[in-house]
């Protein structure tokens, strides 16, 4: 990916040197009098030049596009836990997008949820204890900040910085069992939590009736073969009080 936008971030300079080039040889004909041919031919040179790069500018442009949209939401589960029982709706903002899920969302998911985190699916009748989807995303791929985690350290840094993002021990344990696998198949990993407002900018969670807190985590990361420098990702404390919903996901950066 990275070489795609530095030769993005080249093209400009070739547009520039044509321009630069036809102008010094209008000055040229100008001042000596010379044959106009010799315009008309070079003008072709630098216009053929523009054109070619503009084709390449536009296709690898394409090609970035593409690939960030082949992101995916792997495994968003979302525990509720009102702090009585009740009926409660939940819905996407892009369910169009989704690839996967348990129970089926079809227009939204209806359940009864009780305070232990218990639920029932009305349309299926079936007891869960979350839901599950899986969707495709617009990728999000910040480098200057993070953390760049060795094989050997991922358990204790997922537990150390899911307690700070909000999740309880069965919840943290249940995504480091997830994405240990994955994490410690490379010898290093480049890890950031997303913004709220990123998350949200991808799929937005509505719940009804609406929760007094809410807790969304998706989890980005890309192996390394050799560590990289980047500046610390600051992570904020979450707080569960009264009707609290949490959701945790993740999404390789390929």
């Amino acid at each position: 990916m990275e070489y795609i936008i530095d030769i993005i971030r080249f093209m400009p300079f070739v547009y520039i040197v044509g321009f630069i080039l036809m102008f010094f040889v209008i000055l040229t004909v100008i001042v000596n009098r010379s044959d106009w041919t010799i315009l008309r031919q070079t003008g072709m040179i630098c216009l053929s030049l523009v054109l070619f790069s503009a084709s390449v500018l536009f296709a690898f442009f394409g090609l970035y596009l593409s690939d960030n949209y082949e992101m995916m939401a792997s495994k968003p589960v979302i525990y509720l836990y009102p702090e009585e029982e009740m009926n409660i709706d939940v819905t996407l903002s892009n369910p169009e997008n989704i690839t996967c899920d348990y129970p089926e969302y079809d227009d939204g998911w209806r359940v009864i949820a009780k305070p232990s985190g218990d639920l029932k699916d009305l349309s299926s009748d079936k007891n869960l204890y979350c839901l599950y989807y899986e969707a495709n995303m617009d990728s999000v791929y910040v480098e200057n900040e993070g953390f760049v985690v060795k094989s050997a350290d991922t358990a204790d840094f997922l537990d150390e910085k899911l307690k700070i993002l909000g999740l309880n021990d069965k919840e943290r344990n249940e995504f480091i069992i997830y994405w240990l696998p994955r994490l410690e198949a490379n010898k290093y990993n480049y890890i950031r939590f997303l913004s709220q407002d990123e998350i949200n900018s991808c799929q937005e969670l509505n719940i009804d009736p609406k929760p007094d807190s809410m807790i969304r985590i998706m989890m980005s990361y890309k192996g390394l073969d050799y560590p990289i420098s980047v500046k610390e990702q600051k992570l904020d404390s979450a707080e569960r009080a009264g009707f609290t919903v949490v959701e945790w996901g993740g999404t390789e950066i390929k």
